[in-house]
């Protein structure tokens, strides 16, 4: 029977059903497997070259627009591969990311929400880290310290960065593959944990204990989703924690 427009579609939580082909996403699945590759290779070659000096820097500041665009065009490729699969369904946009906004009053609303949300996000992510420094306090990772934005150029790409990513990686991981992982297992809680995980190897980049904090991370905007069943409010914590953490914290307190 089809949805009309005065009856609501069916609730995901009780009869979840994959919102694209489960070819296309072994194919998505493979696609963040060579982008983990290629993070973890940059990462072991730039510590590997620093010898005892643990300061060694995963890329020279001269090569950070190169990053970034690479960044833009990885997101926005991501973004595009899943609402393709989506769109060959039937689906669309919503599918991914729920309904949008109707008023400025629910905009209000989830910005509301996104402030404690921000919070919580950060209190866990501190918290993470330095439970990991107990634990090991060798082997530590290449820093990105160096690529962070200085000039008016970067600063404009970085935050353009910043929006694309708490866009597509919100609608990549918690509107696609959550989503397709809770109809494979049947089982929400399964979904927002596996989710969790592949967007935080997905981060291998950034070094073993980052990836733990992240897919940590991945676990609390997995559950955000599934508790408001649109993603407005972990786009706009996604969005200003990246701008956040890379950029304005430096600024402010460093």
């Amino acid at each position: 029977m089809k949805t009309t427009a005065h009856q609501p579609a069916p609730d995901p939580a009780i009869a979840p059903v994959p919102i694209a082909s489960w070819l296309h996403l072994v194919g998505l699945l493979v696609l963040l497997l060579a982008l983990t590759a290629a993070g973890v290779f940059a990462q072991q070659a730039a510590t590997a070259s620093a010898g005892a000096v643990q300061t060694k820097q995963l890329a020279d500041h001269g090569d950070a627009v190169g990053v970034y665009v690479g960044a833009l065009i990885v997101d926005w490729s991501l973004f595009v591969y899943c609402y393709v699969g989506v769109r060959r369904t039937g689906g669309r946009l919503a599918a991914m990311s729920g309904e949008r906004w109707h008023s400025a009053r629910e905009v209000l609303g989830d910005i509301a929400l996104a402030v404690p949300f921000w919070a919580l996000w950060e209190g866990v992510a501190y918290g993470a880290h330095h439970l990991l420094d107990w634990f090991h306090q060798a082997g530590e990772a290449a820093k990105l310290d160096s690529l962070l934005p200085k000039s008016s150029t970067e600063i404009l790409l970085w935050m353009s960065l910043c929006l694309s990513a708490g866009f597509c990686e919100e609608i990549v991981f918690r509107g696609y593959l959550q989503k397709q992982f809770h109809a494979l297992t049947k089982s929400i809680a399964a979904a927002i944990v596996l989710q969790g995980f592949v967007f935080g190897i997905s981060h291998g980049y950034q070094g073993w204990k980052n990836v733990v904090v992240i897919s940590v991370l991945g676990f609390l905007y997995g559950a955000l989703a599934a508790w408001r069943r649109n993603l407005h409010v972990n786009i706009l914590s996604h969005a200003w924690s990246d701008a956040w953490e890379g950029w304005l914290e430096f600024i402010l307190f460093r």
